[in-house]
C-alpha cells in the first residue's frame, strides 16, 4: 500500500510504501512519549521525499547515530533516520493523509532500548 503525508503545514511531503496489514510501534522513550510519535519503519527504497528538503532540520541525541527531521516551519517530525535500522526510514503514522486501514498498534520499550532494538531490526529489510 502506498500512503502520502506531510508536516502539518505541508511544506515537508513524502510517500511511503508499507505491507498490509501493517503493525506500528508505540514508543515510551523520552522524545517518542513526549511528540506522540507512532512508528512505521521500512526500507529505505520504500520512502520518498516529495518535496521540502530545504525545510527540514536535523536533530540527534545520546549517541547521535539516529537523525530526526523536523520542519523547520511547523515543527513537526514527519520522519526520521532510527538508529536500529539506519538503512531504513521510520515514519510518524499520524503525519500520514490517512491512517492504514489494517494497522496494528505495539508498544515498545525505548526507555530500555539497547535491551529491544534487536526487536526492530528486521522492519527495514525488503520483503
Amino acid at each position: 500500500m502506498k500512503y502520502k503525508g506531510s508536516c502539518h503545514c505541508g511544506a515537508v511531503q513524502f510517500e511511503v510504501e508499507a505491507p498490509d496489514p501493517v503493525e506500528v510501534e508505540n514508543c515510551n522513550c523520552s522524545i517518542c512519549s513526549k511528540s506522540g510519535y507512532l512508528h512505521l519503519i521500512v526500507p529505505g527504497a520504500n520512502f520518498s521525499l516529495i518535496t521540502g528538503e530545504s525545510q527540514l532540520q536535523t536533530y540527534s541525541f545520546n549517541t547521535g547515530v539516529a537523525r530526526h527531521y523536523f520542519c523547520k516551519v511547523c515543527g513537526i517530525k514527519p520522519y526520521y533516520i532510527p538508529r536500529s535500522n539506519p538503512d531504513g526510514v521510520d515514519v510518524n503514522v499520524n503525519c500520514l493523509d490517512e491512517q492504514p486501514a489494517n494497522m496494528s498498534i505495539v508498544d515498545f520499550d525505548g526507555r530500555n532500548w539497547e535491551q529491544n532494538a534487536h526487536k526492530l531490526a528486521h522492519k527495514s529489510w525488503p520483503s
